[in-house]
C-alpha cells in the first residue's frame, strides 16, 4: 500500500505496478513516504516479529527509491536515502535486536 497526500491509502500488488501508475517522482515520494511510515509503526509493533516485518517493509522501500534516484541521476537524493537506510538500520539493530 501505498500513502497519498491526504492519508488515503492505494493498494498495489507490487512496486512495478505502482510505478507504473505514477510519475518517477511521484513515485520516488511514495516510496519515501511508505517507508517512513513503516519505519514509525516499528515502534507500536507489539511484537519482535511485527517490528521485524515492518523494518524490512522499510528497508525494501528505501533500497527501491535509492535504485530509482540513481536512475534517475540524483545523487542528493541518493545519499540523502542511503544515509537514512543506515539510520533506520542502526535504530532497528540498537532497539529491536
Amino acid at each position: 500500500m501505498l500513502p497519498t497526500a491526504t492519508g488515503e491509502r492505494i493498494l498495489f500488488s507490487n512496486w512495478y505496478e505502482a510505478g507504473a501508475a505514477m510519475t518517477d517522482e511521484i513515485h520516488l515520494r511514495h516510496l519515501e513516504a511508505f517507508a517512513e511510515a513503516a519505519y514509525d509503526k516499528m515502534y507500536d509493533a507489539g511484537s519482535p516479529s511485527g517490528a521485524a516485518a515492518l523494518y524490512s517493509d522499510a528497508k525494501e522501500a528505501l533500497a527501491d527509491a535509492i535504485g530509482l534516484a540513481r536512475r534517475l541521476r540524483r545523487a542528493e537524493d541518493v545519499t540523502r536515502l542511503e544515509n537514512r537506510l543506515a539510520h533506520i538500520k542502526a535504530v532497528f539493530r540498537s532497539q529491536f535486536t
